[in-house]
């Protein structure tokens, strides 16, 4: 008869005990991570309806962490599950006879295919989540479509030439960063997807990671929606240090109201669609759901606007903070890559707010200084975030000054062109090399 170990009965206490100090102090900390990203949620701090999720499943993952039986750990070693990878499979051999092989209670680190880890997984319910609408990308387009509902080009269309401009000028560090990593021993599929941050759209970001650098689309994406805190958080004392407080409250010239009527939104999105996914259609299903958005909104569809601006996002948003938290596994998380990425976000995020901004400068100028530069920084893409921090910023110095129809434009022309650039990167990426 076997002895039993009383400890045995708490695995997760067991596993956290006998894992490498690097492990166990990982886990500790992801778990510490979770708790604080669910508390900066709740206060706001950090987007809510994102993070609460995201943080839960963190601390779930890296708390629940079990030691697998022989039987079905030498099921998986012994070759009879389907599609194991090799080299992954003879690693796993000592551990097996042992009985002592490590699994995570919802997705095993130690494996990294679907078919295997259905064998692997002694809870697996979200299993069918990841491989229907994580694994290929299906909930960063379902994220994009929801977006597309709550944007009005007409801002866009109202002023068109700046808001292009500024959404450019904002891409530097998008541009910049790729290089950068590439510098620090990144792969170009590794470097394009972690220069995605700079747009600051994490729909994007996922997009990029999961069709160019996959092994690493976990710990990109987490960085990327980390970050995006830092557009609350960070952006306006980069406001502050880079334009003085006598052009923070610049008061612009009122311009007459351009009038964008519904018919004329439902053809630029017909059109930009069009056009988009001729040019890059590797990154059809992007502007594809982010015209559809638009076009059902434009076209008073009433019960489709509450099929993709309620289930569709805010399921598609639980979800993805679910499983990203999920996937924060401490041996994923401790890649000795995630600390690059962890820098090259910041960068990415820092340069692209510098490039609106200089490209707000540019506008100011070019405009007899009749243009705020501070609405440069709207051409980060993150909606309404970046608008909503440039109005603030001004109308602290000057509450008279309205900026915001401007900075909506810029920074809706921003989700346009962060889009843009993954299809450049990801029609690019594969032409070189990954």
């Amino acid at each position: 008869m076997q002895s039993f170990n009383f400890l045995d009965l708490f695995q997760g206490i067991t596993t956290l005990i006998s894992s490498p100090p690097t492990i166990l102090f990982g886990r500790l900390g992801l778990i510490l991570l979770g708790m604080v990203l669910l508390y900066l949620g709740k206060k706001g701090v950090l987007e809510p309806l994102l993070m609460i999720p995201m943080g839960l499943g963190m601390i779930a993952v890296n708390a629940g962490v079990l030691f697998l039986d022989p039987a079905t750990a030498g099921h998986i070693v012994s070759g009879t599950a389907t599609n194991t990878d090799p080299a992954i499979a003879g690693r796993l051999v000592e551990q097996a006879a042992a009985g002592k092989m490590p699994g995570g209670l919802f997705m095993s680190p130690l494996v990294e295919k679907t078919d295997s880890l259905m064998y692997l997984m002694q809870v697996d319910f979200l299993q069918p989540v990841y491989t229907f609408a994580f694994s290929n990308g299906l909930i960063a387009c379902f994220v994009f479509m929801g977006i597309g509902v709550l944007l009005d080009v007409g801002f866009v269309i109202a002023r068109p030439f700046l808001s292009m401009f500024l959404a450019l000028s904002a891409e530097l560090g998008t541009i910049i960063t790729f290089p950068v990593a590439i510098a620090l021993g990144l792969n170009p599929g590794e470097a394009a997807s972690i220069a995605m941050v700079g747009g600051a759209d994490g729909p994007m970001v996922l997009f990029t990671s999961l069709t160019l650098a996959k092994h690493l689309f976990v710990p990109i994406t987490v960085v990327a929606y980390l970050y995006l805190g830092l557009t609350y958080g960070g952006y306006p004392y980069l406001i502050r240090l880079l334009v003085p407080a006598k052009l923070r409250g610049l008061k612009m010239p009122v311009r007459p109201m351009v009038k964008v009527t519904p018919d004329e939104k439902l053809a630029f999105s017909v059109v930009g669609c069009a056009v988009l996914c001729l040019l890059f259609p590797s990154a059809a299903p992007l502007f594809l759901s982010l015209f559809v958005g638009v076009a059902v909104r434009e076209s008073g569809l009433k019960y489709f606007i509450a099929v993709i601006d309620g289930p569709i996002l805010y399921g598609a948003t639980m979800f993805l903070g679910l499983l990203l938290g999920v996937l924060c596994e401490a041996a994923t998380i401790l890649d000795p890559k995630v600390i690059i990425l962890l820098v090259l976000g910041i960068i990415a995020l820092l340069l692209s707010a510098v490039g609106g901004l200089l490209g707000g400068y540019a506008a100011y100028f070019f405009s007899g200084r009749k243009i705020n530069p501070v609405i440069g920084i709207a051409g980060v893409s993150c909606v309404p975030s970046t608008a909503k921090v440039a109005q603030k910023e001004v109308s602290t110095v000057n509450p008279e000054s309205l900026i915001l129809p401007e900075a909506l434009g810029a920074n809706i022309c921003g989700v346009i062109t962060s889009a843009i650039l993954t299809g450049i990167y990801i029609t690019i990426i594969p032409l070189l090399g990954k």
